[in-house]
């Protein structure tokens, strides 16, 4: 029963998905393309959200569900390899045809096929980790 309030939020996280049409292959080609302002308009009023929650929580100094104090860190100023990173999640998002939500999303909704992905997606985190301390970081 620990566990309920992370099952509900992936369940309402899941028919905001395909309501909004955001686990959409057809919508995220369509991004892909420059055919269609949809996704970039969801991506859009998702970025201005989480600033505004980021905003709230400095401003308010809110705890996270344990009590602590929730904080945030500056980022590494090397900037190539999050653009190294980008490249690499967008191709892989470009091909795929869907980012890590909408995979469990779309194989939820009944497309099979999004296991191949999923497996993909599984065996390119467990790779990363067993070369990760090889990496430079």
């Amino acid at each position: 029963m620990k566990g309920l309030k992370f099952i509900i939020a992936g369940i309402v996280f899941g028919i905001i998905m395909v309501k909004s049409e955001a686990a959409s292959w057809y919508r995220i080609q369509e991004m892909f393309r420059f055919q269609s302002f949809h996704m970039y308009g969801v991506m859009g009023t998702a970025v201005v959200l989480g600033i505004i929650a980021v905003y709230l929580i400095k401003k308010f100094h809110l705890k996270d569900s344990q009590g602590h104090l929730i904080l945030f860190h500056n980022k590494d100023k090397r900037w190539p390899k999050y653009i190294i990173g980008g490249i690499i999640f967008g191709l892989g998002w470009a091909l795929a045809g869907s980012c890590p939500g909408p995979m469990f999303v779309n194989f939820g909704y009944g497309y099979l096929t999004m296991s191949i992905v999923i497996l993909g997606a599984l065996l390119g985190t467990y790779l990363y980790g067993v070369v990760k301390n090889k990496l430079p970081h």
